[in-house]
């Protein structure tokens, strides 16, 4: 869901497509396309055209064994494309395979506490903050023997690739991110926010309860359909799309991996000592320095902060889009072609 609190209270106060098709294992109506390209190379795409991945590979890497999507040659540039919560890797079913077909190597893994990925040992704190989750991105590259890849993202997902971008821009080579500069500063987090904008977190405020950890526990996919909803209000995804997804939260850890990076952000939790160094430059928000494309969709419901808040953030070939026609939260998701775009787009800077 949302990962702008922390910032907003800085900064407020078609042959182609079959062979792509094939890499990754998606089934569907995959041709339906115009045949048409843009600027970038990228065919139209129907969203929900592609409705499942090939066989999700599984590799040790760091802290975890980490389930992951691949698709396009692999010799190809690489791109890694990080979800959010409470979503998953289908949030780039189509995303993927429209990169493919222009010659990348796409790679797709479970965060910590989602689908297929797992600790390797049940000692290993559940931790969810900031610094932690973009280590194991880290760690992933290190077993795939990838040295540096376009990074994109949304929610988690785009604070992770944030987070790898400031702190490892060597292994950065270009950055996408949804709602832009999203990197947390718990410090920053302890100050209240105007009763309506506190509204709009009123989920943070659950998790911060035990009764929040148990309702989530027990409404996990009642849960996951309310954020969906509230955050696309003019996405009409259907019901497989959502359960395709909800199947991810199944995962044993997370209930303890969502609870303990909401907990954290509110300083309600704390992380481990070993990344305090980490989450200390972070908490400076340093510029990032990658050429860097952001993207917002016009009908957004998460709280996000507008582009002019951020723009400043980024010192390298920089970018805003807008996405029209009624695109919420899941940008790569309710707009594929539009992510794929700029994916491209900023590998070219």
């Amino acid at each position: 869901m949302p990962e702008e609190i922390n910032h907003r209270r800085r900064l407020f106060g078609a042959a182609a497509m079959t062979l792509a098709a094939a890499q990754l294992g998606v089934t569907g109506s995959a041709m339906a396309q115009s045949g048409k390209t843009s600027a970038a190379g990228v065919p139209a795409i129907k969203p929900g055209t592609n409705t499942s991945f090939g066989p999700i590979k599984q590799i040790n890497a760091g802290l975890l064994n980490i389930g992951y999507a691949e698709a396009g040659p692999a010799n190809g540039p690489v791109v890694i494309l990080l979800h959010g919560w409470p979503y998953d890797i289908y949030s780039f079913v189509d995303v993927a395979p429209l990169l493919a077909s222009s010659g990348y190597r796409v790679i797709v893994p479970y965060l910590r506490g989602y689908g297929t990925t797992r600790f390797l040992s049940d000692d290993t704190m559940r931790n969810g903050q900031q610094s932690v989750v973009a280590l194991d991105i880290i760690a992933l590259m290190d077993a795939l023997k990838i040295q540096t890849a376009v990074i994109g993202g949304f929610d988690w997902g785009a604070r992770t690739a944030c987070v790898i971008a400031a702190l490892w821009p060597q292994r950065c080579k270009a950055l996408v991110s949804v709602s832009g500069y999203l990197l947390s500063n718990v410090d920053d987090g302890k100050h209240p926010l105007a009763p309506t904008a506190e509204h709009d977190w009123w989920y943070q405020f659950y998790f911060a309860t035990e009764r929040g950890r148990a309702g989530y526990d027990k409404y996990r996919h009642d849960f996951a359909k309310l954020i969906w909803q509230t955050a696309s209000p003019k996405w009409n995804f259907d019901a497989a799309t959502f359960e395709r997804s909800a199947a991810a939260l199944d995962n044993p850890d997370q209930v303890s991996i969502v609870i303990h990076n909401y907990r954290w952000r509110q300083a309600l939790a704390a992380g481990e000592p070993q990344y305090d160094d980490l989450e200390k430059r972070l908490f400076a928000a340093p510029v990032i320095t990658v050429p860097t494309i952001t993207l917002e969709g016009d009908a957004n419901g998460a709280p996000h902060p507008p582009p002019a808040a951020y723009s400043k953030k980024f010192s390298g070939k920089y970018t805003h889009r807008n996405i029209e026609g009624g695109i919420g939260h899941n940008l790569p998701q309710e707009a594929p072609k539009a992510f794929a775009d700029a994916i491209i787009e900023v590998a070219g800077y």
